[in-house]
């Protein structure tokens, strides 16, 4: 047990929670082949682009400024640019050239590089859960797991979208980018263990979100290579469209001249630290659309002085608008993750299969580890294991020795020792709130982020339910075949879950015998977060900020819940759904879209 246990106090602490590399590995971002169209550029070439039809001054108005060029922001810009000029501001590089990103086996590494090109940028939430923010053109599609699902029809429902309009958005992205999973041992054992612990039927391969369980579609496609959001730029209309990458937006510049203010354009800093200024056309109907996260767009509006008055005050921004609820009702899906060790090595899989229960829990999985021997055994920098599992150490004992102890001991454990695969469980729909506030005023830095877990006891009670789920799992016939743990096997799982260290919460001497303690000690994150610019608080159905002309917010933020068993299915689709929106609404039939 001692093997598998240190084993396992690795792989938890660096695959699944963002922990592993301080440097890039593999990523070619100053490749030519990383500016994929010929309508992505990067941000300095804003004071010097040559002529042509859509901008022959680089100073020129655009019809809509997008500020994030991720999950919502590509297909929102791309559509929008069939009829009038787009300007796309994306504070990350591109995916197109970037090995980390673009396959599968290198998931975990993308997701832990801390590098200032990472593609993610790493967060700690005053929880004490390690997190991630995408920096990258295509979002969190180029650094998620890759799992696509559509939300549920009473999702589509209580958003108060047009149903017709949304089923015809789904398809314009599955269409150019989703692909049926290879489906290996495991992901079989996990279907065949959902449904013998009675989360059945069995609904196959469907995008459709059904109580039961399915196999969903994926955005890797059969070699192991990612398909982002990005590639959905392809549909544009490359006379209309402007791409820039490292182009950070530091804040939105308003009219205030009129009754009340309205947003005339950005100023965005390039990849050398030099300030542009992009401006609105004149036209009534031209907008800047924030479509940065639900972590960017708050900031971003608190930035340009849209938030709680004495927040703002606080730090000298300029208020534009008193708007409490800016940053506000924030949760994140809270994912506890059981590790099973395999007596045979297990195909590296990230989630394609998933239960979805009806105690308001998903059931998911992953397996196996696409890294050599070499990448197990090296230094893996500050944020990584080496530092997680002293976690439960005041921080003056946490000394270079106690690390360089660990370090040694990790070199050597065999690579037979990573082998097995995890079970998820994740509450959907949490009640728990937390909040994003500003720390400083640079865009650069991650906000104040909290998301009290578990704060609401029906979460708790759910997360219960859901571990026991994945007992029943563990001992089923299915994974007989697969587990080490013969006797005691859920009990045993749970102490190794305990002694990984995924966060910085310290342990408790009751955790496995009271799975409520389980549950809040080893909390993880799934990135699902999502809220701070809800619907009717922040933004109207049409997701205009209130009190504001000529802006919108549209990403996560404005979800009250994430929809779905993973959200970037539905995500893409919004920013697809809004572009076709207001195109009709501005052009009617004439539209074409």
């Amino acid at each position: 047990m001692a093997l598998v246990g240190g084993a396992v106090l690795y792989l938890c602490s660096v695959v699944w929670m963002l922990l592993t590399l301080s440097q890039s590995q593999g990523a070619e971002y100053d490749h030519p082949a990383q500016y994929r169209y010929p309508f992505i550029k990067p941000a300095s070439s804003f004071s010097s682009q040559p002529s042509s039809a859509a901008w022959a001054d680089p100073s020129a108005a655009y019809d809509y400024i997008v500020v994030g060029g991720g999950t919502a922001g590509c297909p929102l810009a791309a559509t929008l640019s069939r009829n009038y000029s787009v300007l796309l501001l994306e504070r990350g590089g591109t995916p197109f050239a970037n090995s980390n990103v673009s396959f599968l086996q290198n998931f975990h590494i993308s997701l832990a590089d801390t590098s200032e090109k990472s593609a993610s940028q790493m967060f700690v939430s005053t929880d004490g859960v390690f997190n991630a923010r995408a920096r990258v053109l295509g979002g969190g599609t180029a650094i998620n797991a890759g799992f696509y699902t559509r939300a549920s029809a009473s999702e589509i429902k209580k958003a108060g979208w047009d149903a017709e309009l949304v089923n015809e958005s789904y398809p314009w992205v599955e269409n150019q980018i989703v692909h049926r999973p290879d489906f290996g041992p495991w992901q079989r054992a996990i279907r065949d263990s959902l449904l013998e612990a009675g989360v059945s039927p069995f609904n196959g391969f469907t995008y459709d979100h059904l109580y039961g369980t399915k196999v969903g579609g994926t955005i890797f496609d059969r070699f192991g290579r990612r398909h982002t959001a990005a590639e959905l730029l392809a549909s544009a209309n490359p006379d209309n469209l402007h791409v820039l990458v490292r182009a950070t937006v530091q804040r939105i510049e308003f009219d205030t001249t009129g009754k009340r203010p309205k947003a005339a354009g950005v100023v965005f800093k390039d990849e050398n630290g030099k300030t542009h200024k992009a401006v609105l056309s004149r036209r009534a109907r031209s907008e800047v659309i924030v479509s940065s996260g639900a972590i960017g767009s708050p900031q971003l509006l608190l930035l340009s002085g849209i938030g709680p008055k004495a927040e703002l005050e606080k730090l000298n921004i300029s208020v534009v608008l008193d708007n409490g609820f800016v940053g506000k009702n924030m949760s994140d899906n809270p994912m506890n993750s059981i590790f099973v060790p395999s007596k045979t090595p297990v195909k590296q899989s990230l989630i394609q299969t998933v239960g979805i229960t009806k105690v308001g829990v998903y059931i998911e999985a992953s397996s196996g580890f696409g890294q050599s021997e070499s990448s197990i055994h090296c230094n893996h920098g500050l944020a990584s294991a080496e530092i997680g599992q002293l976690s439960t150490i005041p921080p003056k004992q946490r000394t270079h020795a106690a690390i360089q102890d660990f370090r040694n001991r990790k070199r050597n454990l065999p690579v037979e020792a990573f082998q097995g695969g995890f079970i998820l469980e994740k509450v959907a729909r949490p009640l728990s709130q937390g909040e994003v506030k500003l720390s400083n005023t640079n865009v650069d830095d991650n906000p104040t982020i909290t998301f009290n877990y578990f704060s609401h006891p029906a979460d708790l009670a759910r997360c219960v339910e859901g571990i026991r789920v994945v007992e029943k799992l563990v001992n089923s016939k299915p994974f007989a075949g697969y587990t080490q743990l013969e006797d005691h096997a859920m009990e045993k799982l749970l102490n190794m879950s305990i002694e990984a260290n995924v966060n910085l919460i310290p342990r408790h001497t009751n955790d496995t015998t009271s799975l409520e303690q389980f549950c809040k000690d080893t909390v993880v994150t799934i990135w699902h977060y999502h809220g701070g610019c809800h619907v009717g608080k922040v933004v109207d159905r049409d997701y205009r900020v209130l009190g504001v002309g000529r802006l919108r917010v549209v990403d996560t933020s404005t979800f009250f819940d994430s929809p779905g068993t993973n959200p970037q299915a539905t995500v893409m689709m919004l920013g697809r759904y809004v572009g076709v929106k207001i195109l009709r609404e501005r052009l009617g039939k004439a539209a074409g879209v």
